[in-house]
């Protein structure tokens, strides 16, 4: 579904929400029009939709919830009720699974009322941030380790070969939550740009190649993100798109994600408030929210 075609799919629920109201039963002698009913708007996913660190956190510490991260800022946005019930570690089997042991499903939210549903998931799946921990080299080439010839070697990709066989689970996912809501309009939100091209080393000590390659295993993670976004009638968030020039190597107050060691009240290799600010914004402004002036992000 384009963008266009979204916007009018979220105008077209609010209406018949609205409709439906309005001509269901009696009103009170002190009822007073308040608009359209809110959207029913659900955040599904992982650390980088949670927001683990950023002031504040949610009560819940389990998950390292931010009340900033990116569906917190969409649903301002959009003037939406939102249950958030993303959660940092999450993999896909925590939304049909009890995260922990004890967290409710993440389906469990999912109802036929739903009208938006958000995700960003896979990269626990697929194991990136360990990978990408294992990149740091404190020496210049050629004394260390390259974590590309270790991931390469015999010439298979072994991130590549994992993203490929994750890719069928996270179509059944969507057919899942397709079923439980319905009607509601499916936005996935992807990765963002981590680290530009050649890094940007000692200023992240990772290799310029191994860099690229890590870069390059999320790039491929979203592009399975999208395909799959496509194939069930939703809608894909380029948030590597948004954050270019953004990554762990910018300066400081530029980072909308943060490097091995944070700048910002934020965990390491996630997003930061400022980027969340910035993807939230994406994220409402494909469902069809104007968009704000970069500067005020």
């Amino acid at each position: 579904m384009g963008k266009q075609g979204l916007a009018r799919a979220v105008v077209a629920t609010v209406a018949t929400v609205g409709i439906g109201i309005a001509t269901s039963g009696p009103a009170h002698a002190d009822h007073q029009d308040t608009g359209p009913t809110p959207l029913d708007y659900v955040a599904l996913g992982d650390s980088a939709a949670a927001g683990p660190l950023i002031p504040d956190q949610d009560p819940n510490i389990a998950c390292l919830r931010s009340d900033r991260n990116y569906p917190r800022v969409a649903a301002e946005a959009l003037g939406a009720d939102l249950t958030d019930v993303t959660c940092s570690g999450a993999r896909l089997s925590d939304f049909s699974g009890r995260q922990f042991g004890f967290l409710p499903p993440q389906y469990s939210v999912l109802d036929e009322d739903t009208d938006l549903v958000s995700l960003t998931i896979g990269g626990n799946d697929v194991d990136l941030v360990s990978a990408a921990l294992s990149c740091v080299n404190l020496l210049r080439e050629p004394h260390g380790d390259s974590c590309e010839e270790r991931f390469t070697q015999d010439g298979a990709d072994r991130i590549a070969e994992d993203i490929e066989a994750w890719e069928p689970e996270l179509d059944r996912a969507l057919t899942e939550i397709r079923d439980r809501a319905p009607d509601a309009v499916i936005v996935v939100a992807g990765y963002g740009t981590y680290v530009r091209e050649g890094g940007c080393w000692p200023v992240q000590p990772v290799w310029g190649r191994d860099a690229d390659y890590i870069q390059g295993s999320v790039d491929l993670l979203n592009e399975a993100l999208e395909r799959q976004a496509l194939a069930h009638g939703g809608t894909y968030v380029d948030l590597a798109e948004v954050s270019v020039g953004h990554d762990v190597c910018a300066p400081p107050s530029e980072r909308y994600l943060e490097g091995l060691v944070p700048t910002s009240v934020a965990a390491p290799l996630h997003p930061n408030a400022r980027g969340m600010a910035a993807f939230g914004e994406a994220l409402a402004e494909a469902v069809g929210a104007p968009a704000r002036p970069e500067e005020s992000l």
